[in-house]
C-alpha cells in the first residue's frame, strides 16, 4: 500500500486564518437552509432554480444543520426550534397513502416534493435512501433539542414517531437487499442497494428500528457485494464517487468501530474514506485524461452537475460531457468536472491534503457569485479557450452539497454532530445488529 501520513486529529488550536476560512465557508453553506426554505412547512428546495421542488434529503441535511447553526451562533435556538417543529409537523400530518399525489407511503417519502403542497413531484419514486437521510436529520433533532419545554418535547416525540413509522421490512427485495424505491401503480424499482455505496446509514437505520427492523441477513447481503481494490498502491473498499465515502459519515462516527468485513481487512470505514480521499488526489495528480488544472490541489470527482450533454473537440481531443451524473475515480466517468464542496466534506478524513485544496479553491476566480460557499461544480476544460473566465461553472447550488459542507466541517472542528449521534440508541442498536464492535461502541474515547 502507498505510504500515507497517519490520520490527524484536529489541532488543539487552529490558526486564526484557517479557522476564519472554515467558519466563513460553513456560514455561507448554512445560509442555503436559511433562505431556500418554505417557512410554512419546512421543505428545502433541492437546488437554486426557479419553480424547483424540495428534496427530502436536503430537509434531512437542514434538520442536522440547525443545531450547528445554534452552536455556532448562526441562528437563535428559538428560531431553530420553530423551523424544526414546523418541518416535523408537516411530515407527521402529510398524506401517507398509495395515491400518486401523496407525500409518502409506509413511512417512506418521495424523493422530490412540491415546495408548497408537499405532494409528490415529477412522478418520482418513493425513495429508501432519501428517506433514510431525512430520518437521520430527524433523529439529530431529537438528540439536540432535549430541554423540558412543550416545543422541544414535541420535537422528540414527533421524530421518534416518524422513525417508528417507516416499514423497512416492506422495502426489502431480492436476496433481502433493500430496494431503491417504489412507484404507485408500478411497484418496486428493479434496483437494490448493493455494492459499497451511500446506503450504510440506510441499513443501520433499518436494522435499528424498534418496529419494522430488517434482519442481519440484509446487511450481510449488502456486504457480499463489496469490492476490495488496490488503486495507486492504496488498498480500500472501492466506490468511485467521492460522496459515497462521505454521506453515511455525516451522522455516523465510524472511527475505530468495525463490522465483520472491516475486521477481516484490518480497517474501518473512517480509514477507508481516508484512503479513498487519497485515491482521489492521486488520480488528479496522475491525470490520465489530460485535463488542465488537475493536480495535488485541484481534485474532487463525485456526483455533480456538469456542462453537458455535449461533445466538443478541444485542443485536438474529442471530449464528451455529461450533465448531472455520478462521476467517479479511477474508472470514470470523468469529463473534467470537479466539485470543490466534495473536497471540503472530506476534511475530517485527510485534513493535511484537504485544507490546501480548500484554500486553493477559495483563491480561484470562477467568475460566478457564490452566495452559498463553493459552487456545486466547475469544468476545467469545457470552456477552455472560449470565454474569458476559462471555466464553465454550475449556475446552481444544491442542498445535498451544502449540508455535508456544514456538517463535516463541524465534525472536524468540534466533533459535535458525531458526539450527539453517538448517544442515539437506535443508531447504536443498528450498528451492533450489523456486527459493529470496538471503539466508542464499547466505551472507548473516540
Amino acid at each position: 500500500m502507498t505510504t500515507m501520513p497517519r490520520a490527524q486529529r484536529p489541532p488543539a488550536t487552529i490558526d486564526t486564518s484557517t479557522l476564519t476560512l472554515l467558519n466563513d465557508l460553513q456560514k455561507d453553506s448554512f445560509d442555503y437552509f436559511v433562505n431556500e426554505v418554505n417557512p410554512a412547512n419546512g421543505l428545502i428546495r433541492d437546488k437554486t432554480a426557479e419553480v424547483w421542488p424540495a428534496s427530502i434529503a436536503a430537509v434531512g441535511m437542514a434538520l442536522t444543520a440547525y443545531p450547528i447553526g445554534v452552536e455556532q451562533g448562526f441562528m437563535a435556538r428559538a428560531d431553530a426550534v420553530v423551523r424544526t417543529l414546523t418541518t416535523l409537523r408537516f411530515f407527521a400530518d402529510s398524506e401517507q397513502s398509495e395515491s400518486p399525489r401523496a407525500t409518502g407511503y409506509k413511512g417512506f417519502y418521495y424523493h422530490f416534493l412540491d415546495m408548497n403542497s408537499g405532494a409528490r413531484a415529477w412522478e418520482c419514486e418513493l425513495s429508501s435512501i432519501d428517506t433514510a437521510l431525512l430520518i437521520a436529520g430527524m433523529l439529530t433533532s431529537a438528540e439536540y433539542f432535549t430541554r423540558d419545554t412543550p416545543d422541544e418535547n414535541e420535537i422528540r416525540a414527533l421524530a421518534d414517531m416518524l422513525y417508528r413509522r417507516v416499514d423497512w421490512q416492506w422495502m426489502r427485495g431480492r436476496d433481502n437487499l433493500i430496494c431503491h424505491g417504489w412507484n404507485p401503480g408500478k411497484g418496486f424499482l428493479r434496483w437494490h442497494w448493493e455494492g459499497y455505496d451511500e446506503a450504510l446509514i440506510l441499513y443501520v437505520l433499518a436494522l435499528g428500528s424498534p418496529t419494522f427492523p430488517v434482519e442481519r441477513d440484509s446487511y450481510d447481503a449488502w456486504c457480499r457485494t463489496y469490492e476490495w481494490k488496490t488503486v495507486y498502491g492504496i488498498d480500500y473498499l472501492y466506490a468511485g464517487p467521492l460522496f459515497i465515502h462521505q454521506m453515511s459519515h455525516v451522522w455516523l462516527d465510524l472511527r475505530g468501530i468495525r463490522d465483520d468485513f472491516m475486521r477481516a481487512h484490518d480497517s474501518d470505514y473512517f480509514e477507508n474514506s481516508r484512503r479513498a480521499t487519497y485515491v482521489q488526489q492521486q488520480y488528479a495528480i496522475q491525470n490520465p485524461m489530460g485535463f488542465p488544472e488537475y493536480g495535488a490541489l485541484c481534485w474532487g470527482i463525485t456526483a455533480s452537475d456538469g456542462p453537458g450533454p455535449a461533445t466538443r473537440r478541444i485542443d485536438g481531443v474529442q471530449r464528451k460531457f455529461w450533465d448531472y451524473v455520478a462521476r467517479g475515480v479511477p474508472y470514470g466517468p470523468d469529463d473534467g468536472t470537479l466539485a470543490p464542496w466534495a473536497v471540503a466534506a472530506s476534511l475530517p478524513f485527510a485534513p493535511e491534503i484537504v485544507m490546501p485544496s480548500i484554500i486553493h479553491y477559495q483563491d480561484m476566480q470562477l467568475c460566478e457569485a457564490n452566495p452559498y460557499g463553493f459552487k456545486a461544480s466547475f469544468s476545467t476544460v469545457f470552456s477552455h479557450g472560449r470565454v474569458a473566465c476559462r471555466h464553465w461553472v454550475s449556475p446552481y447550488h444544491f442542498g445535498i452539497n451544502e449540508g455535508p459542507t456544514v456538517i463535516m466541517v463541524e465534525n472536524y472542528l468540534h466533533d459535535f454532530p458525531w458526539n450527539i449521534m453517538r448517544g442515539n440508541y437506535y443508531l447504536q442498536t443498528g450498528l451492533r445488529r450489523a456486527g459493529f464492535a470496538g471503539g466508542w461502541l464499547d466505551g472507548e474515547t473516540p
